[in-house]
């Protein structure tokens, strides 16, 4: 059976975080205000006062693989923090008692004014971010969705500009985030035929 990850080796960036991860940041009690508040090796707070118990769980985003007529991939480019101008996949965090699905339909109209018609989970990877001065973990959804136009995108202020990229014109280090790094990654592995691998070499 797998056991807990370590941070130190399964968080991107590490070094550069940890000082804004939950328990350098988290003092005391939320409900009774003591600083008698330490951090467990099982990811939560235990307040020694009142016996409140505060885990830090990873919450939920979602990412949309989106191709238009020509194979090539939407992305995006951030027009905020963390990784400002950077690449992006559309998408966002999932909301209290929402699905993923609903997430992922809802997130899209917000941010690009674009219907979701059929779609289909590709791959989930965990990711960190970091606002505030506060780290949160998450875990990444990807879907693979179709839309059935893109006449009527608008983009919302949290994006400067989107782009369609071919597979294996997609330049990994312009993506900001590790995860959706990743994700796009293996979709490149998916989408890109052996042969293109040597292309330009010889």
């Amino acid at each position: 059976m797998p056991g807990p990850l370590n941070r130190e080796n399964n968080v991107y960036g590490y070094e550069s975080l940890k000082n804004s991860f939950p328990e350098k940041v988290f003092r005391f009690c939320p409900r009774c205000g003591s600083e008698q508040f330490p951090f467990r090796q099982d990811n939560s707070f235990l307040c020694e006062q009142c016996g409140f118990v505060f885990f830090i769980n990873a919450a939920a985003a979602v990412a949309a693989l989106i191709e238009d007529s020509h194979g090539r991939l939407l992305l995006t480019r951030r027009a905020k923090e963390p990784m400002k101008g950077k690449l992006d996949l559309p998408g966002g965090f999932v909301d209290t008692g929402e699905s993923a699905e609903h997430a992922l339909e809802r997130e899209l109209v917000e941010e690009l004014n674009l219907v979701v018609g059929e779609k289909a989970f590709f791959m989930s990877c965990p990711n960190t971010y970091e606002y505030a001065g506060l780290t949160y973990f998450t875990l990444d959804l990807a879907f693979v969705c179709k839309v059935s136009s893109f006449d009527a995108m608008q983009l919302d202020d949290e994006i400067d500009s989107f782009e369609f990229i071919a597979p294996d014109e997609i330049d990994l280090e312009e993506i900001g985030l590790a995860s959706i790094r990743k994700i796009v990654s293996l979709y490149q592995a998916y989408k890109i035929p052996p042969f293109l691998e040597g292309r330009g070499s010889g």
